[in-house]
């Protein structure tokens, strides 16, 4: 389990493909390296990951065809930069909310708002998950547990203050770029129960 509280960003260091299989080298800060061990999760833009092998600050994971086909994680090339966060320890703090690391869906940056001192994103989401989304309801975006600000139709925006701009990759998010998105599972299982009694979410 993660808690959606972004740790750092890494750095794609080295992606080896193969038939149904992509290995990634990563690099990370050397102090969110303690303890690390052969078989840990980590979540990579929110995908949860088994660590395969270590060199130095680096980590290596293998992503297979199913991760590729349902994440943004095939598109990873050298240099790119990514949210990380270790896997959550019984007794820390959950500063987001609880996040399972396996991505529902993609969603696509469609429009950006810079007012002062903070940054607006706007995605579209494919419809089949926009009815698990609510104003002010908790969304993961690679990785990182956000409230959602404003739903319309298959859109949402969230708002970021400069201190998820710091410590994040959405500070280089740009239009047309797609990114991880995990689905509360309470409000998953709420709308689903709902929806089974016959409460169907009316369109927004």
């Amino acid at each position: 389990m993660f808690t959606g509280i972004v740790q750092g960003i890494a750095t794609i260091d080295a992606v080896h493909s193969q038939p149904g299989l992509n290995t990634y080298t990563i690099r990370f800060p050397e102090e969110n390296l303690q303890n690390v061990s052969i078989g840990a999760s980590v979540a990579i833009n929110g995908t949860c990951l088994t660590v395969t092998s270590q060199q130095g600050s680096c980590l290596t994971f293998d992503a297979m065809q199913e991760t590729l086909d349902l994440t943004t994680l095939g598109a990873l090339k050298p240099g790119d930069a990514v949210n990380f966060e270790r896997a959550a320890r019984i007794g820390d703090e959950i500063g987001g909310h609880l996040l399972s690391g396996h991505i529902h869906t993609t969603a696509t940056c469609v429009a950006i708002e810079t007012p002062e001192n903070n940054r607006t994103l706007q995605f579209e989401l494919p419809a089949a998950w926009t009815r698990y989304v609510f104003g002010k309801g908790f969304i993961a975006i690679n990785g990182a547990s956000l409230t959602v600000g404003e739903v319309t139709g298959n859109c949402f925006n969230v708002h970021l203050i400069p201190e998820t701009l710091r410590a994040t990759t959405f500070s280089d998010t740009a239009v047309g770029d797609r990114v991880n998105i995990e689905i509360d599972s309470q409000t998953q299982a709420i709308v689903d129960t709902l929806d089974r009694l016959g409460y169907r979410q009316q369109p927004q």
